[in-house]
């Protein structure tokens, strides 16, 4: 077999990074997880790569090459996943967050312009502010330099199609990307009808970013820009997704004993159209249940740290604040195929806070804290509905506003037994305000209606864990943790259908009605553990299980839920991976990801099977930069439940699907 061709002599290039403070060092002391740049490659959806951390997954099984963008929010422990998510994603510091959901749309984020993540379970309270319940995902954009850095051209089974691209020159990135796709069919076999549709995707984004340095002072000005067209597997049901932001980045970075600093101001716009439709009994038609044409959005704020350093003690102080405002207009109640009422609601949230983190790093020991007090407001509630034919209102309905001050805090610490074996605890606390979208959108989905509810308090989470680990030939780590999430924002069933039912108005047979509500609490306990090794020079793996045991107390407001589990939590996953290069072109990868069975409803009445999804991709390096690979998603092609109705159709997630490209690396 001919070997590669020599490399070509190496240029000096000069690779230039965003503004960024470096961590403490402190965040060793909680249950931490790098995923790199050469990981994210193995799939053009972030989504997929993070869910290499057992326990992190969208609020459905679905990935976000198929869910609604409502459902794409991102949780980190199977404690009580949400659509809006319970984990903050940053992008070098900035909210990626949806300013009216909270959700994350993950097309908005190629791989290709990214250098990694650092994954952080547990709650953030420290610099990362309110939203990072369950922890937060910290991700890094990649560094500015001459040419093109990464990028794909792939083309799979049913239409798919898509190409990506990172580079640019000195001071300016530039990320495009783009992808379509034909689609699956969710519903499979007998129950499938003409109502039935594939879900489809069209996809592009956009992002540039310049930067430059004057006197020591780092600055960076990002720009972007998003849209996502669904079909959302039904006939008439679809959803539209856009948007764009904007960041400002200036800084100094601590050099040669002196602190550094940063400053830093964001803006995104949103807008989501999103159109629901009841099914027949027979799944043979569609009748157009509501048509959400319009919910503009706009969230924008701050943040502001400084680092200084004393003996073997770091320090960060700062501070920050989000503000969001939106609305949600909507069309509804159909009569003789005419949509007869209207429907405005919205309202305005903020939140802001300081903080002080603190880590202490002298052989062998690791420690860290840190204490921030949050302000919290929602206000300007409006839910305004009224005929469409006459223009008269038929519903005026205004929240009084509602504020509080809440303190959070974290604290850590790290030994090291040996240079191979080291021991780790952890505590903290955090909380999330509920987001535009849980305090104002009702929504549908097929028969089953969930209501709005202004009236939401923030979610408040405490938590402790150990562990322990190894950095030996063999890396290693393990940990138990118990957590307390007070007031779980969850969609509460209230009502099962054919009936009329105040405010949501007529439910179908096979449908129920939900409201999101604050559901008492939930405790959960968990085991965590993760290895890494090589079993030859060529040849490498990994493996990771998480287990969690979660319940809910209602107490007196929602008693039916006493004892159920959360729904859309898995009690176990499991993930493992073999690479191997089996010669200096052909390199060979298979990675496995297991979940047990699931709730699909806060009752229990809806089982989900567990399941096994196998993936694998063959390369073959054509040079020192450009690879040929075929990929297969869902290798054996396992039908794994994704949704159940309240009538018992199921739909599953994406068939085995086949995609050949060329990847292009620096």
């Amino acid at each position: 077999m001919p070997e590669l061709p020599p490399p070509a002599p190496e240029v000096e290039m000069v690779i230039v990074y965003p503004p960024r403070l470096a961590p403490l060092g402190g965040e060793v002391v909680f249950s931490a997880v790098q995923i790199g740049a050469q990981e994210l490659k193995a799939t053009p959806r972030l989504d997929e790569a993070l869910k290499r951390a057992p326990g992190v997954s969208l609020f459905r099984r679905t990935g976000s090459g198929a869910a609604n963008p409502t459902t794409q929010g991102l949780s980190l422990r199977s404690i009580a996943p949400s659509g809006a998510g319970r984990a903050l994603v940053t992008l070098d510091g900035a909210p990626q967050n949806d300013p009216f959901g909270g959700w994350v749309i993950w097309s908005a984020l190629p791989p290709e312009g990214l250098d990694g993540a650092t994954i952080v379970r547990g709650a953030g309270a420290g610099p990362y502010g309110a939203g990072a319940l369950t922890g937060v995902v910290a991700l890094q954009e990649r560094g500015a330099g001459d040419g093109l850095a990464a990028a794909e051209i792939s083309a799979g089974e049913r239409g798919s199609y898509r190409a990506a691209a990172s580079g640019g020159g000195p001071g300016v990135l530039v990320t495009a990307a783009g992808s379509t796709t034909d689609g699956y069919y969710a519903v499979r076999g007998a129950r499938r009808g003409a109502a039935d549709q594939p879900i489809t995707l069209q996809d592009a984004a956009l992002a540039f970013r310049v930067q430059g340095e004057v006197a020591g002072v780092q600055m960076a000005a990002r720009l972007s820009g998003y849209e996502e067209r669904r079909g959302a597997g039904l006939l008439g049901a679809r959803s539209i997704a856009s948007g764009a932001s904007g960041t400002l980045t200036i800084g100094r970075p601590a050099a040669d004993g002196v602190g550094g600093w940063r400053l830093q101001g964001w803006v995104r716009g949103s807008d989501l159209v999103n159109s629901s439709v009841a099914v027949a009994a027979n799944r043979a038609t569609t009748t157009r249940a509501n048509d959400q044409y319009a919910t503009p959005a706009t969230g924008y704020g701050f943040n502001a740290a400084v680092q200084g350093q004393r003996g073997d003690i770091a320090w960060e102080v700062g501070a920050d604040a989000r503000l969001t405002e939106g609305v949600v207009r909507e069309r509804f109640r159909l009569l003789n195929g005419v949509f007869t009422r209207g429907r405005e609601a919205g309202g305005e949230t903020a939140v802001g806070g300081v903080y002080l983190e603190a880590a202490y790093d002298r052989e062998p020991w690791i420690v860290s804290g840190g204490v921030r007090v949050d302000g919290w407001r929602s206000e300007k509630a409006i839910r305004r509905e009224r005929d469409l034919a006459n223009g008269l209102p038929t519903l005026d309905q205004t929240t009084p506003d509602t504020s509080g001050t809440t303190p959070t805090a974290r604290f850590g610490a790290r030994y090291s037994v040996s240079p191979d074996l080291w021991l780790r605890g952890a505590a903290y606390a955090g909380f999330r305000p509920p987001t535009l979208n849980e305090l104002h959108r009702p929504f549908r989905v097929g028969n089953d209606i969930t209501e709005a509810n202004p009236g939401l308090k923030p979610e408040m989470l405490q938590g402790v864990e150990a562990g322990l680990g190894g950095d030996g030939a063999v890396r290693w780590s393990a940990a138990v943790f118990l957590n307390r999430l007070e007031d779980p924002i969850t969609n509460v069933t209230i009502g099962v259908g054919p009936g009329v039912f105040p405010t949501a108005g007529f439910v179908p047979a096979g449908g129920t009605l939900r409201q999101r509500r604050n559901a008492g609490e939930i405790e959960a306990w968990g085991v965590e553990a993760e290895a890494s090794g090589e079993l030859a020079s060529t040849l490498s793996w990994r493996g990771a299980v998480a287990y969690t045991h979660a319940r809910v107390d209602g107490g007196s407001a929602v008693a039916q839920l006493t004892g159920k589990r959360p729904a859309q939590t898995p009690a176990m996953t499991a993930t493992a991976g073999l690479a191997w290069n089996a010669s200096a072109r052909l390199s060979l990868s298979a990675d496995a990801r297991y979940e047990s069975a699931r709730w699909e409803d806060d009752l229990n009445t809806r089982k989900l099977s567990a399941g096994l999804l196998l993936d694998a991709r063959a390369a073959w390096r054509v040079d020192e930069r450009i690879e040929v690979f075929l990929a297969a998603e869902n290798l054996t092609d396992v039908d794994l439940e994704v949704g159940e109705t309240a009538d018992g159709v199921e739909s599953y997630s994406i068939p085995r699907t086949v995609r050949v490209g060329v990847t292009w690396r620096r």
